[in-house]
């Protein structure tokens, strides 16, 4: 009866021709683009696909024929059914090649545009490197039980998991615990997501509630804290309902630039770099980059809580930094004040994506720009620039491809900027996503 079944979902057979942005096999059937998820470059596959139009289809792979020598097995003994990495099936140097040969497309294709030297990737830890992020929580009532994770792949519920091979490791062990907590809450059916912050001495746990904690349940979390030493946040609402379960939560996160000799402190809920390995080394990338030095002016776009600003007035450089969030502003003067760099760093608070000339003007002039911006890119940022605003070096981070490259297709055939270097960071290890850093100059 199995077979049968089997034989009706008309398995096809495809030999994949590369990898694609999202991790997947990439083949041609007919003319039309399939795309495997779980398959490499160069293997046999058999696979069902479960999405289809006209010009393409997304398919998943049944079995494998013909092994790539890149396969491994997975570490992550849930990786075939947790959604919440894609990569683990690739040789992590595989990974990052497959990555750059993206970087490299994507720049083609949209931006029309060809760096004059590939800088070598940056790489770091690719086990336990995810020191944010959220996960998803329901309480399923058939098995009376609370999951906690991420998605199953293809599908919309959450993936029951015992662990975790990127998240940090003290959060991975407590996965099973975790679950029995909220499964004893009295609103264990009312939290459907879980906030999570680290750095190398707090773990916080931020709670998203539909509904108030009762005695009963504080006192749970309470003694949970106690004995798994985290910290326990709620929100009941937006994100200034976001608050210390207790007063003794009430710890205030940090992550140092060592080679800089600086500290950020930050709250669970401000965004920060997951990875805090792989932002060491990016930082120091950008920096050689950027080359500032002693008495220059410059820009810091994006600039979140200072993490490139700070580093730029180490130099003796006078930096303004621009980001959207009065929040993360607030944030970033406090980070400033902590490393006593108040005569090189001044913060202001604009949208970046609505910013005008004369907005841009009043800022003065400066001769250096560092852009970070979200994934949207810095479209409107790029298109102000002419005789007046006129940066001779732009070192610009991203973390989508896509809209680098079309900003990048502004700045070298509109604007007049050679993409003098660019290269990809392996942010993200055994996922899809790609951080890169370039440096365009004027011509």
């Amino acid at each position: 009866m199995q077979e049968d079944t089997k034989l009706k979902k008309k398995l096809l057979l495809a030999t994949i021709e590369n990898i694609d942005q999202e991790g997947r096999g990439v083949t041609h059937i007919d003319g039309k683009a399939v795309f495997i998820e779980g398959a490499l470059q160069g293997e046999l596959v058999e696979y069902e696909s479960y999405v289809k139009k006209p010009s393409y289809e997304i398919a998943f792979t049944e079995r494998v024929i013909r092994q790539s020598n890149l396969r491994v097995k997975p570490k992550c003994k849930h990786f075939n059914r947790c959604g919440g990495c894609s990569m683990q099936h690739f040789e992590f140097q595989g990974q990052i090649a497959a990555k750059q040969r993206v970087f490299e497309n994507t720049l083609s294709r949209i931006g029309k545009v060809k760096p004059e030297t590939m800088l070598t990737p940056l790489a770091g830890p690719s086990w336990h490197y995810r020191y944010k992020g959220r996960l998803r929580v329901k309480f399923v009532v058939k098995k009376n039980k609370a999951l906690v994770g991420f998605n199953e792949k293809r599908t919309h519920f959450i993936a029951d998991i015992s662990s975790c091979e990127v998240l940090p490791q003290n959060l991975s062990d407590l996965m099973p615990f975790l679950q029995e907590l909220i499964t004893q809450l009295s609103i264990k059916d009312k939290i459907p997501q879980i906030e999570f912050a680290a750095d190398q001495n707090y773990l916080v746990l931020v709670l998203r509630i539909l509904e108030p904690l009762n005695t009963n349940d504080e006192w749970l979390l309470n003694t949970f804290s106690s004995q798994h030493f985290v910290q326990f946040w709620t929100q009941s609402k937006g994100p200034d309902t976001v608050k210390p379960l207790s007063r003794k939560d009430d710890v205030k996160l940090s992550y140092v630039l060592k080679e800089f000799g600086l500290e950020f402190s930050f709250m669970p809920y401000d965004f920060t770099q997951i990875n805090p390995f792989i932002n060491q080394v990016l930082v120091r990338r950008a920096m050689n980059l950027l080359k500032p030095s002693k008495d220059e002016y410059i820009f810091d776009f994006f600039c979140g809580l200072g993490n490139f600003t700070l580093p730029i007035a180490i130099s003796g450089a006078k930096v303004i930094g621009i980001e959207g969030s009065d929040l993360l502003i607030k944030r970033a003067k406090e980070c400033r004040d902590k490393n006593h760099l108040n005569d090189f760093v001044e913060y202001y608070c604009m949208n970046l994506f609505e910013i005008t000339k004369e907005a841009l003007l009043k800022l003065g002039h400066a001769n250096k720009w560092l852009i970070d911006p979200p994934r949207d890119g810095a479209f409107q940022l790029v298109q102000l620039i002419d005789d007046e605003i006129n940066p001779s070096v732009i070192v610009y981070v991203s973390c989508n491809p896509s809209t680098l490259a079309r900003d990048a297709q502004v700045l070298v055939n509109e604007k007049g900027y050679k993409l003098d270097k660019a290269g990809i960071v392996n942010m993200f290890p055994h996922t899809s996503h790609l951080e890169s850093v370039a440096l365009f100059v004027k011509k």
